[in-house]
């Protein structure tokens, strides 16, 4: 690993600082975190990057990009992140769903869709789970069949769940079932929808964080054109891989309080013996847990970047990020709030310690080891693509989803 910036790495890092030291809002009061209520200040910054070219730097320039690098994108989150921006409700559609258009979608549609999106004057949504498919996309049962006028349109119906943003996306990718006669991952066909559409109903779903960022979608015959599909049909598990390979990638690092804020609240905090809790051997034990795994999570990253900056293609190590960040928050968070025994039960953020992180933490991190995969997707993934063990039995591999169970 080379912890240090080239000389044009350096450079562009000064290029950056000096721009976000003139343009960057210093003060941020704060919002809805998942978006709800503070579109507009997120949108004035969106288009404030998208007009200097940083909101997606990877992006050639004819589309609003720069034609840069990874690890210039990488370079840029990290000076942005030291400043109070606000919620990103752009990452889905800028991180998963654009490019999957930019990569399926005809010239016409590329160029409607591009500009507005990056600018962030339209957010999109990627509608894939579904209440009985869980982390198996390819067990869709949301149908999309050719209207019978002869028109070549297509008619939806069904339901997706679990869709961050739904309640405030103009656009979203959706993954339907056009062939059941065939093997599931044959038979699916992605589009993308207007959801304004008047067959679309989001309806939001209350989380016990009290917020309310994800949805259930219900489609009633929305009419979409032939022109809308992305990529062949029958072809949608190949479409949707390289949107759920961006989704991996983008909700790999999870964030929250972490060690060093739970060894301060630790330090702060009273022990059984009247001294510090963190005095407790077993508490200072699960500390030098999470430290050493920040540490590794933190070099995995280092050797991400270390590849992204000589121009090669990150290793596969980088997916272990989300499996041992998520589980390290849950228990991170369990454990501080009983550590602070009664003030534990307080979540009020002028109260709570840390303005309520560890709560969050708690609230947060049984949906992120779901989020882009459960963990035992993921693991399967690591074992089988990495390690190269030998694949889980799949006895509904090659039967036509219509004799599926769950199919009818």
């Amino acid at each position: 690993m080379d912890f240090n910036d080239s000389p044009d790495e350096a450079a562009y890092r000064k290029q950056v600082q000096d721009w976000l030291a003139a343009n960057a809002p210093k003060t941020y009061a704060g919002g809805d975190p998942e978006g709800g209520d503070s579109l507009e200040a997120s949108k004035a910054w969106q288009a404030k990057k998208a007009a200097a070219g940083y909101a997606c730097i990877t992006w050639p320039k004819e589309w609003g990009g720069q034609g840069g690098t990874p690890i210039q994108t990488v370079i840029f989150g990290a000076e942005e992140a030291k400043y109070p921006i606000p919620p990103n409700p752009f990452q889905i559609g800028l991180g998963m769903c654009v490019p999957t258009v930019m990569t399926f979608a005809d010239e016409a549609t590329k160029k409607r869709f591009v500009g507005p999106a990056i600018r962030g004057e339209e957010i999109w949504c990627q509608l894939f789970s579904e209440p009985s498919g869980g982390s198996d996309v390819a067990g869709s049962r949301t149908k999309a069949e050719r209207a019978p006028d002869g028109s070549g349109d297509w008619i939806i119906n069904g339901q997706k769940v679990w869709t961050t943003g739904a309640q405030f996306s103009d656009f979203g990718i959706v993954i339907c079932r056009t062939n059941p006669d065939v093997p599931k991952h044959k038979g699916l066909t992605m589009f993308w929808i207007d959801m304004h559409d008047p067959g679309v109903e989001v309806k939001p779903i209350h989380q016990m964080s009290g917020g309310s960022g994800f949805n259930e979608v219900f489609f009633t015959d929305v009419r979409v054109k032939d022109s809308q599909r992305l990529g062949g049909e029958g072809d949608g598990w190949k479409v949707s891989l390289v949107t759920l390979m961006n989704e991996r990638l983008a909700v790999g690092g999870a964030t929250g309080a972490g060690w060093s804020e739970f060894m301060e609240a630790a330090r702060q905090t009273p022990g059984l013996d009247g001294g510090s809790a963190l005095k407790d051997g077993a508490l200072r034990e699960k500390l030098a847990d999470w430290y050493v795994q920040a540490e590794g999570l933190k070099h995995t990253r280092n050797r991400t970047m270390t590849a992204l900056s000589r121009g090669q293609t990150p290793g596969p190590e980088s997916s272990i990020g989300k499996i041992v960040s998520a589980v390290q928050m849950q228990e991170l968070g369990n454990t501080a709030v009983e550590m602070l025994d009664q003030y534990g039960i307080i979540n009020d953020p002028n109260l709570a310690a840390l303005r309520g992180g560890f709560h969050s933490s708690v609230m947060f991190a049984p949906g992120l080891r779901i989020a882009g995969g459960t963990d035992e997707i993921l693991k399967n993934i690591i074992a089988e693509r990495v390690l190269g063990l030998p694949g889980d039995i799949r006895v509904d591999k090659d039967i036509p989803f219509k004799d599926m169970p769950t199919g009818r």
